[in-house]
């Protein structure tokens, strides 16, 4: 089996030493075993996205040292593929329309709560047709889960993936409730596009950070759904800042771009997180 990774960053902002941790993991992974790294720039939320966003993400990467193989992919090019699966689980009748606010959901009293806060209630799971209305309103559309799960052998209680820390994990996608497959303003969400390019691009290995350990879940749903490959996972520790919150911008993590016009050499910055030598200050997160 040929190895194949991929870094998929989304070009909404500037990436930081937590992006190039987990680059750094997913290429050198690929290229000690003689195979793939590949590029992908989820830019499919289009209020956010910016070309400036992609250059520096690129120009990063090369101060690095990080070279990928092939051209770089764009999900905002690859549309098609995900509207294809949307109509096969919508004529298999597991979408259905939700018309629900954030603001309506978070007040909700019988929201459940799951991994990532409170789920959707299904509040818009058995409104009937109305053509008028879809063309009228905003809405987005969510996964029957339970539907989608009655539908597969044994429903669905023999699905499972693996991950190179955790092990055999049994995939609990009712956890997520029912997850949005398509956006009110994007024609996909993160769990779609993610599933159907991993599976097209013949990824074989998903490495990237543990906080998005409990989303496979869905994904491996959406696998069983599709007649997708099931790749191998490798969710990474976390690199956390003096304050213990995980690194991001809105905690005033320092931007690789800024490291590299500071002048900074960033293929020695790359030898120093894989040696484990982290600035002070920022270190893994712990499990």
């Amino acid at each position: 089996m040929v190895i194949h990774t991929r870094f998929a960053p989304s070009p909404t902002g500037r990436l930081h030493l937590g992006h190039a941790w987990s680059a750094i993991l997913a290429h050198d992974f690929a290229r000690e075993r003689g195979g793939r790294f590949t590029l992908r720039i989820e830019d499919i939320d289009g209020t956010r996205s910016r070309p400036e966003h992609v250059a520096a993400i690129l120009a990063d990467l090369d101060w690095l040292g990080l070279g990928w193989d092939g051209e770089v992919v764009f999900q905002s090019q690859r549309l098609a593929l995900y509207e294809a699966a949307l109509d096969r689980l919508r004529g298999a009748g597991l979408l259905y329309p939700c018309f629900c606010t954030r603001a309506d959901i978070a007040a909700s009293l019988t929201a459940p709560h799951g991994p990532e806060g409170a789920l959707y209630p299904g509040t818009c799971r058995a409104l009937p047709p109305d053509p008028e209305r879809l063309a009228r309103e905003p809405h987005c559309w969510r996964l029957d889960t339970a539907a989608a799960l009655a539908g597969l052998p044994e429903r669905g209680a023999g699905l499972r993936w693996h991950d190179d820390a955790a092990g055999w994990v049994a995939a609990d996608p009712m956890s997520h409730g029912d997850v949005v497959l398509a956006r009110k303003d994007a024609p996909a969400s993160y769990h779609l596009a993610v599933t159907i390019d991993d599976a097209a691009q013949g990824i074989s290995h998903v490495v990237r950070g543990r906080d998005l350990f409990t989303a496979t879940h869905v994904h491996r749903l959406l696998q069983a759904l599709l007649d997708l490959p099931v790749p191998d996972y490798r969710h990474h520790a976390l690199l956390t800042g003096p304050d213990g919150e995980r690194l991001a911008k809105r905690h005033g993590a320092p931007t690789l771009e800024a490291l590299r016009l500071a002048g900074q050499d960033g293929r020695a910055l790359a030898e120093s997180v894989r040696r484990g030598e982290l600035p002070v200050g920022i270190g893994p997160a712990k499990a």
